[in-house]
């Protein structure tokens, strides 16, 4: 799916992630993607982000379009041309806006579902609540602003956290066809992360233990991104 690039502001961005048995991971996977391990275990967990000012690259206006949106996403690798590529594979967005929810996965890409959102911020503490309106997703996260991730995560700092994130800008999601998976870039100008010190988290998708038995999946680290200017890129279909 092709369109223009669209320009905005990501206004708040929480990254909070889990580590996964690789084995459990990658049999919920559809191909072409296999896990993207870190340290023996898969990356996975959600993203809550908030989005101003969305418009068209092209069209250069003072205002825009604003939405609060989810997903879940795992990060994943798959291989194109005899390549490996990187990055995440979103099996679930949902979202607030209307045009988002028609629009996904016809006009841009990625189906979107619409969804209620609850969210309160005071100072640097955050909970923010999702309630999908199909009752198949919900999501909570409560947390703080913390000075580093947890001495338990994978990742050794705060730097090396960021890096594996950046670099797994490039999203692929469901359509409405079986087994094509829309591609979408995000490059941001001055990316920038922060630790989140996470007090509460719930997620419909990660507390399945259908899907992730007992044992299988621990939380590893939360990020906070605020105020990043950005643009997303339409990138090839992939299809299986």
């Amino acid at each position: 799916m092709k369109l223009p690039n669209i320009s905005g502001i990501i206004d708040r961005r929480i990254l909070a992630n889990y580590r996964i048995d690789p084995d459990v991971m990658a049999a919920l996977l559809p191909p072409p993607f296999q896990p993207w391990c870190v340290g023996g275990f898969a990356i996975a967990g959600i993203c809550l982000i908030r989005l101003k000012n969305v418009r068209p690259t092209a069209i250069p206006i003072p205002w825009g379009i604003g939405s609060e949106n989810a997903a879940h996403r795992i990060a994943v690798q798959w291989e194109t041309d005899g390549k490996m590529q990187r990055g995440v594979y979103i099996p679930r967005r949902d979202t607030d806006s209307w045009l988002n929810s028609i629009a996904g996965g016809r006009v841009f890409p990625g189906l979107h579902h619409h969804a209620k959102f609850s969210v309160k911020e005071i100072n640097d503490n955050y909970r923010v609540e999702m309630q999908s309106d199909d009752g198949q997703a919900s999501i909570g996260v409560a947390g703080k602003l913390a000075s580093a991730i947890p001495d338990s995560s994978l990742f050794p700092s705060i730097e090396s956290a960021s890096q594996f994130f950046e670099d797994g800008s490039v999203g692929y999601s469901d359509t409405l066809t079986d087994g094509k998976y829309d591609g979408l870039e995000l490059k941001c100008q001055n990316w920038h992360v922060d630790a989140l010190e996470i007090t509460e988290m719930s997620s419909s998708y990660f507390d399945d233990p259908m899907k992730f038995p007992p044992g299988s999946i621990t939380f590893d680290c939360a990020l906070l991104m605020h105020q990043i200017n950005h643009q997303w890129h339409s990138r090839p279909d992939l299809c299986c």
